[in-house]
């Protein structure tokens, strides 16, 4: 394993979770459904048969949860907030139970030392915005803004950074595209008004939160290294279409304020839902870029697929996690240089994680060498792009808590802290003491 490189001194070093895969059920204080609670109890839906009402078990275990991020020494958190938790339905008043379990949060927080970064959305829609066309509907770019208002008046400048949402590719391409993820639909090219409706919406709480905090507000999505299998010319066009479709769809916009060429070749994608002005509100600056990775791609044409054009073929050349997708580091340091030279200035943040196997009573001082390895490796690439002239000002690990992992459900432990199904007790790995020595030695 390599040593990482020096820390600049203005490297923030974080972890992150979702409302959905920790927060669990909470009787009585409000939440309804989100498209993910009935995702879950679909049959064949999730790889374990599991839901997310249990989850982690943070709800009524937070305290201790603040506890371990305290004993890890991150300087920041990155946590969702549940829609359906703070604005029951996903419209009308605010409600005070939801709002409270974060503020209780937040103040447990601070006590601590630790920065808030607080995301509106990370793919649990509420059930009731679904039914009335979801993403697929214009207005609820607007329900976002009203939502993002409410958690803003509450807490406004209590939070250190704010993101308006997390991952909107995958929302976007495995729930609404292929149908792998809530709310499941298979709309192939016609998920692109759902792209651009989260946009929208991404947009809209960007106007919301400027006008109730100065705190810097940005987005993180997901990206992905992306080459063709072969050097034929089908593949390498097969993998430039795939790389617009996973990672320039969603940087673009935001960061350059108009879409990568090339987006309609997949099959049903109208780019009629673009109106007058769209494109300049989502490209309204913002303070900071983040990019959640965690393995490369390689494609391949597929021209008698006459839905999605192209395949994903694995590479037998790589170590592997637990997920079966591949590990290579040097990847995450060229998806953030490429980023940083495409729009120079951008700051940006890098977010890393994988499932990898481990002895199912882990503790730390039970060796944990491939999640260890993939932590260290994965640092010192964001590290490495930051030597080479990009931007990235911090990474974030994901996540903390072993949790339900949406379509994983608990098939595969991302944690640095191993959580027992059966009790919830907390358990760290040697990844978490691996990390804590990593911090601890780059403030000393």
């Amino acid at each position: 394993m390599s040593s990482p490189l020096p820390v600049p001194p203005d490297f923030l070093f974080g972890v992150s979770s979702s409302a959905a895969a920790i927060e669990g059920g909470s009787p009585g204080d409000g939440r309804t459904a989100s498209v993910w609670d009935v995702f879950a109890a679909a049959p064949g839906r999730i790889a374990d048969g599991a839901g997310p009402d249990v989850a982690a078990g943070h709800y009524q275990r937070m305290r201790t949860d603040v506890g371990l991020l305290a004993e890890l020494g991150v300087d920041a958190y990155r946590f969702s907030v549940s829609w359906s938790r703070v604005q029951p339905g996903g419209t009308g008043p605010a409600n005070p139970a939801g709002l409270d379990f974060y503020d209780r949060l937040l103040d447990e927080l601070a006590g601590v030392g630790i920065a808030p970064w607080l995301t509106l959305y990370h793919w649990d829609l509420p059930l009731e915005l679904m039914l009335d066309g979801g993403w697929l509907d214009r207005d609820t770019a607007g329900r976002f803004a009203d939502y993002a208002a409410l958690v803003a008046e509450k807490f406004g400048d209590r939070v250190a950074a704010w993101i308006t949402m997390d991952d909107a590719a995958l929302h976007s391409f495995y729930g609404h595209a292929v149908g792998i993820d809530a709310p499941g639909l298979t709309l192939f090219g016609g998920a692109f008004a759902v792209t651009h409706h989260l946009l929208l919406g991404h947009a809209a709480a960007l106007t919301a939160l400027r006008a109730a905090t100065a705190a810097p507000v940005g987005i993180v999505n997901h990206h992905s290294m992306v080459d063709p299998a072969t050097d034929s010319t089908d593949d390498r066009a097969a993998a430039q279409l795939y790389d617009t479709i996973h990672n320039r769809q969603f940087s673009d916009p935001v960061l350059i304020g108009a879409y990568p060429e090339g987006l309609a070749a997949l099959p049903g994608t109208d780019l009629s839902v673009v109106a007058d002005g769209d494109l300049a509100a989502i490209g309204a600056p913002i303070d900071f870029y983040g990019v959640s990775y965690d393995h490369p791609r390689w494609v391949a044409a597929a021209p008698d697929n006459r839905s999605v054009p192209f395949t994903m073929v694995e590479r037998d050349d790589r170590p592997h996690s637990a997920a079966g997708t591949a590990v290579q580091p040097a990847a995450l340091t060229r998806v953030l240089t490429e980023l940083a030279g495409r729009q120079p200035g951008v700051v940006l943040y890098a977010e890393t994680g994988a499932a990898h196997p481990g002895p199912a009573d882990g503790t730390s001082a039970t060796p944990d060498r491939d999640r260890t390895g993939f932590l260290v490796d994965h640092l010192q690439a964001a590290l490495a792009a930051r030597a080479a002239g990009a931007q990235v000002r911090g990474w974030f690990w994901s996540h903390l808590l072993d949790g339900w992992d949406y379509g994983d459900g608990f098939s595969r432990p991302r944690g640095l802290v191993r959580v027992d199904r059966d009790t919830l007790e907390r358990v760290p790995r040697a990844a978490f003491r691996r990390f804590a020595e990593l911090i601890a030695a780059a403030r000393a």
